[in-house]
């Protein structure tokens, strides 16, 4: 006999409790293989295809696209292993393709699992959940029988009869076996009194759908509510109303609402303070011109502020920390793993270059070019989005100036840096138009005092204006 197993929503990792329904990968009636992507969810930190440790068939789906599920929810059930004897492929898998012999649906069916697993997988199988059928006893009515001979009472202006697909109620009652897997679709059919063997099933092969119980329950209610609707007193007509259209709602989910939890909470815990300056950076565009000259791979500028950040936290780790709550201690971190701020089009999302200190200028461009184009394809793992120290916001792509940053929690610093654009500027004691650029920097007062912020930005300036400093280090 196949059994009909429930696989529910894992866990994805990094505390994540939920996740949105993008695109289901197979149908109910599908074959699928161990390990097979079998949908595709948004959770708040990235976009993830879930595979399905069972091979067999898809029995059920749980939840439209564009439904949320929390982690430990059904997900889907597949029917797996079985002898494939034609009655029990029918009752297992009514929606798979015949086969000669069934040999093609015998091979597809396994009652193995997999071996690779996610987050809070289990590589057991579980339990199988299957309900055994309770026929109704020949005492008790049947109801679709019932509506049909008794005749209706007379309705008060009755409304032309509305016509009822044939495909939910068998002929001279379907006395068939019953084509029926999920468990949803039994009990609707069992609190209404249905007996299913009195039902045609519209799925494939036969297979009766919870659209058919619905159907079939409307078939009973319909008279009734005729006369109901009938009765009825006329709604008074709406008064016609000059009033401005409703407000658009927009619900906070996904990479929108995991953003909006964060910042709601950093500015909730978190007591911070920004600082800015002006730096000249006109140096530091020009070390960038020659060292791209020089042949060899091209070093972005954001590659440079990132070394500039990494040297200057190594200067100040207060600002590389983070703060216990619980235990009222603050975390100096022994590592940099540099996050910087990206806009995609699910979003602000933070991507984060792990251990940043050990990078040179061009493994940093590369890392970042790398992570940007996953972004942009909606491509980054949670492993990509989590784990940051420290943060380097680069708005000045924006065309803005300056900015007063957000601390990406629980982090204790954000550098925010401007566009870089000409402005009149004294350059050794004369007017002159330089490259300039404003940077700001949001911190924790609780790791540090004013003092320290303003030497960790100090510095990062003197870099910004002087780049040989760091020649070094690069």
């Amino acid at each position: 006999m196949a059994q009909v197993l429930e696989f529910k929503l894992p866990d994805l990792g990094e505390g994540l409790t939920e996740a949105e329904i993008v695109r289901w990968l197979v149908s109910v009636g599908d074959v699928v293989a161990i390990d097979q992507p079998v949908v595709e969810v948004e959770t708040a930190k990235a976009m993830v295809e879930v595979p399905c440790p069972y091979g067999g068939v898809v029995t059920a789906r749980y939840g439209e696209e564009g439904t949320e599920l929390p982690v430990g929810a059904p997900l889907l059930t597949v029917a797996v292993g079985g002898t494939g004897a034609p009655e029990e492929r029918a009752e297992a898998a009514p929606g798979a393709a015949p086969t000669v012999g069934g040999s093609a649906a015998e091979s597809a069916v396994s009652s193995e699992y997999s071996g690779n697993v996610l987050v809070g997988y289990g590589t057991a199988g579980p339990a199988a959940r299957r309900r055994r059928v309770r026929h109704e006893s020949p005492a008790v009515a049947k109801p679709l029988a019932a509506a049909q001979a008794s005749p209706a009472p007379a309705p008060v202006a009755a409304p032309a009869p509305v016509a009822v697909a044939p495909v939910a109620v068998a002929a001279g009652g379907h006395r068939g076996p019953v084509s029926v897997i999920s468990p949803l679709v039994r009990k609707l059919a069992r609190d209404r009194g249905l007996d299913l063997r009195d039902i045609r099933g519209s799925g494939p092969e036969g297979l009766i759908l919870r659209a058919d119980v619905e159907l079939a329950i409307a078939v009973l209610e319909g008279p009734v509510a005729a006369q109901e609707t009938a009765i009825a007193p006329a709604p008074a007509a709406a008064p016609v109303s000059a009033a401005a259209p409703a407000a658009e709602r927009v619900p906070l989910r996904g990479v929108r609402g995991a953003v909006a939890d964060k910042l709601s909470r950093s500015r909730t815990e978190i007591p911070d303070a920004t600082c800015w300056v002006d730096a000249d950076a006109t140096e530091l565009m020009a070390a960038r011109t020659a060292m791209n000259a020089a042949g060899g791979s091209k070093i972005s500028l954001l590659a440079l502020l990132a070394r500039i950040c990494v040297h200057a936290l190594s200067r100040f780790p207060e600002l590389n920390s983070t703060v216990d709550t619980t235990a009222r201690e603050i975390v100096r971190l022994p590592a940099v793993h540099l996050g910087f701020a990206a806009q995609t089009p699910r979003g602000l999302v933070v991507p984060v270059v792990k251990d940043a200190g050990t990078r040179t200028a061009e493994s940093l461009t590369a890392e970042f070019a790398r992570l940007t184009e996953s972004a942009r394809q909606s491509a980054l793992t949670p492993a990509d989005l989590t784990g940051g120290t420290f943060t380097l916001n680069n708005y000045g792509v924006f065309g803005v100036d300056g900015s007063t940053p957000i601390i990406n929690h629980p982090e204790a610093a954000m550098l925010g840096v401007g566009r870089i654009i000409p402005k009149p500027w004294v350059h050794q004691g004369e007017l002159a138009i330089r490259q300039v650029v404003q940077l700001s920097l949001t911190f924790d007062h609780r790791v540090c005092d004013g003092g320290t912020a303003g030497g960790f930005l100090r510095y990062v300036a003197d870099c910004v204006e002087q780049p040989a400093v760091l020649l070094r280090t690069l």
